[in-house]
Parts: C-alpha cells; structure tokens; sequence
C-alpha cells in the first residue's frame, strides 16, 4: 500500500481499473435507460450540454433512439468480461505448458517450444477468422479465440523462467530428495514466477481489451443485440460529421480502460519484477 501511494503512475491505474470494473457491475444499477430499447423520436440527440440536448439523454443518442450513456455502461461489461476470461484461460494454459516444457526439458521442451513458435508465427487475423466460421460470432467464441492464442506467450515466458530455476538448490534439493517433478513445480517453482505472470497478464489484459473492440467493430466479435464499445463505433462511424458522439464516446472508454490498465501493469512491474528494464 505504502508503494502504491508513492507512485502516482500506481494510484491513477489503480483508480481507473477499479471505476471500469465497478461500472461493469453496477451498470443495471447505474444505467438510466434501457440500452437495447428504441425510440425514434429521440433520434440522434445530442449531448446536454450541446444545443438541442436535454437532461433525459446525458450524452446523447444514437440513430434508433438508444441513450448513449446506457450502451455505454452496459458496454464496459463485455469488455471486462472478455479482457479477464481470456486472459485466465491464456494464462493458465501458458503457464501449464511453460512449466512442463521448462521442468521436463528433453522431448517435452522440444515438442512444446515448436508449438510455441507455430503458434506465435500465425496471423491472428487468419486464425480468428477460421474459428469464428466454424463455431460462428459470440461472446463465448470471442473468449476462446483471445484465450487459446494468447497461451503461448505466457508459455514461452514461463519457460524460460521454470529453466532459470530449475538450476537453483532448492530445486535440485526436492528433486533429489524424491519430491515429484509436478510437486516440485506446484510447491518450490511457480510460486516464485506468479509475479511475472501476474504482470504479463496485466498487461495483456489492455491488449485483450482492444482486440475484443477491434473485432467487434468489423463485424466479427460479438453480434447485435449484444452491447460492445466497438460495436458502438462502428455504427457509429458512418455519422461522424453530424453525431461525432456515437463514435467519440465509445472510443474515449476504450482509451480509458486500457490506458488504466496500462499504468496499473506498469506499476506492478516495477513493485513484483523490479529486474525488468522499464
């Protein structure tokens, strides 16, 4: 704690991550419309402090009707969602894999450091788009995908990192003693990693975050009438000159949220893994 208020950088990524998460569990609480209910009267108005706004449409609507604000919120759902779900599954896969290649060596390390290399040298764009024309469009497959290729990289930094200590006593000592090479990594190794993991981790998360976006806005994420700040920009996108909101404000969150998450990683970095050259 006493850390975190020494660091600026610290308390403001803190700061936005945790308004993002509470945003995304009190949206039905938060939220003054319904985002999904349309109402064509109030078409494409604007912000309330803008000419024509008013106290009903904070930050205004889009081109059905939908308050902005409302979409907004329920938005930040699906991304938090999305952004953790598919990091937990990258990273507990990644790590499983890094410890077996890193622990066993041999064969293991060799079939697993191929797969690592196969899988860090496909396009992201063509392995996604195979997923989805298999399994189809969805919040579930948006995971998966993000999920299962992001594993290599926690893979490939766990490994190197189960190689580093398998050289240290401690370790040679519970090996010699008869202790189990799973034991040994449950116990002695990767407790003393979980602080790179946790900051890879934090990081990927913004990574995530602007994946999810950028496969909703072309279509390829979740579907309507699913709420994501992507897909708010991409409908937004055709009315720039004459309702800049529906765009602008859906990107300003994105922006938000994954540079919170961005200083949150920072400072976890330099508090869990000083050794890393910042």
């Amino acid at each position: 704690m006493k850390q975190l208020r020494r660091s600026p950088v610290g308390m403001i990524g803190t700061f936005m991550v945790v308004s993002v998460v509470l945003v995304a569990l009190l949206a039905p609480l938060l939220a003054p419309h319904d985002p999904g209910q349309h109402n064509r009267r109030e078409r494409f108005q604007p912000p309330v402090w803008m000419d024509g706004g008013n106290a009903t449409y904070l930050l205004g609507t889009d081109q059905l009707g939908r308050d902005v604000l409302s979409r907004l919120l329920y938005g930040s759902r699906i991304s938090v969602a999305v952004g953790v779900a598919s990091v937990i599954i990258g990273g507990a896969l990644g790590a499983l894999f890094g410890l077996l290649a890193g622990l066993y060596g041999g064969r293991v390390d060799t079939i697993i450091s191929r797969a690592i290399d196969t899988f860090l040298a496909l396009p992201f764009l063509i392995l996604v788009l195979a997923v989805i024309g298999i399994l189809g469009p969805s919040l579930l497959t948006i995971i998966l995908v993000l999920g299962f290729t992001g594993w290599a990289t926690y893979a490939r930094v766990v490994r190197g990192e189960t190689m580093a200590m398998r050289e240290r006593e401690f370790v040679g000592a519970a090996l010699a003693l008869g202790a189990s090479r799973l034991r040994v990594a449950a116990k002695h190794v990767f407790p003393n990693i979980t602080a790179s993991v946790i900051v890879l981790a934090t990081l990927d998360v913004a990574a995530t975050i602007l994946a999810e976006s950028s496969l909703s806005f072309l279509g390829l994420g979740v579907q309507p009438p699913a709420v994501t700040w992507g897909l708010m920009i991409s409908s937004g996108r055709d009315y720039l000159s004459s309702a800049w909101w529906l765009a602008v404000f859906p990107g300003l969150c994105i922006s938000y949220t994954v540079l919170g998450v961005i200083f949150l990683g920072d400072f976890l970095r330099d508090v869990l893994d000083p050794k890393i050259d910042t």
